[in-house]
């Protein structure tokens, strides 16, 4: 069976985790996925069955829409809560929204953007994950990339929780993202929660839970 799906991906499984669960329902190993998602994030996932792989590469490329929440006056060294998180010190116990808003103008229309030490991101033939677990990895070996954003909203804002919605280019790190916004706001971020709800035109009103793949 050739087929594009679109998978609403539950938190707690890898983006692997969903294409094995397919290569089950479908009994087939021809499985793959368009954009990766972290465990933590849920959301929208596409996933190619059989031929249909071959047209994922089109996917891959197209804007991203997530919708986010990050947790001001602390940080993560994964910039995501899977990481060591630590309070900020002299963190500011409140910011008005105007000081937030002045900040993500810094961020609309695009930036350039640090991956981060956490990420798959290769160098001298390494994953920085990797290296960052063994300790040897260092802020200089970010890979840096211009990014693009073309929408950049506060959803929600209630000390210290911030949401927001962000459309971006491919291959934009909301993680980073976060954790940028903190940095400029002087108090720190890392993101919370994160969910993806459009690909291109490819909206996650449209898609199946995973749970109900098998009557797909």
């Amino acid at each position: 069976m050739d087929r594009i799906l679109l998978i609403d991906k539950p938190a707690g499984m890898t983006s692997h985790d969903v294409v094995d669960r397919v290569r089950r329902v479908f009994e087939t190993r021809r499985v793959g996925h368009a954009g990766t998602l972290d465990p933590f994030a849920t959301g929208l996932l596409i996933v190619g069955v059989g031929d249909a792989t071959k047209r994922l590469q089109s996917y891959v490329g197209m804007d991203k829409t997530y919708e986010a929440t990050a947790r001001l006056g602390a940080t993560s060294d994964t910039f995501d809560p899977e990481g060591v998180v630590t309070a900020t010190v002299g963190a500011i116990h409140e910011l008005p929204l105007r000081d937030i808003e002045r900040v993500l103008d810094l961020f609309r229309g695009g930036y350039e953007q640090k991956a981060p030490l956490h990420s798959a991101k290769k160098v001298g033939g390494k994953k920085l994950y990797e290296l960052a677990r063994k300790g040897t990895a260092t802020e200089e070996m970010r890979p840096t990339k211009k990014v693009d954003v073309s929408e950049l909203v506060v959803t929600d804002y209630t000390w210290p929780s911030l949401s927001f919605r962000v459309r971006c280019s491919s291959g934009t790190y909301i993680r980073s993202l976060a954790d940028d916004i903190g940095r400029d706001l002087g108090c720190g971020a890392y993101l919370t929660g994160l969910r993806r709800s459009a690909i291109g035109d490819h909206r996650i009103e449209d898609a199946t839970a995973l749970e109900d793949l098998s009557g797909v």
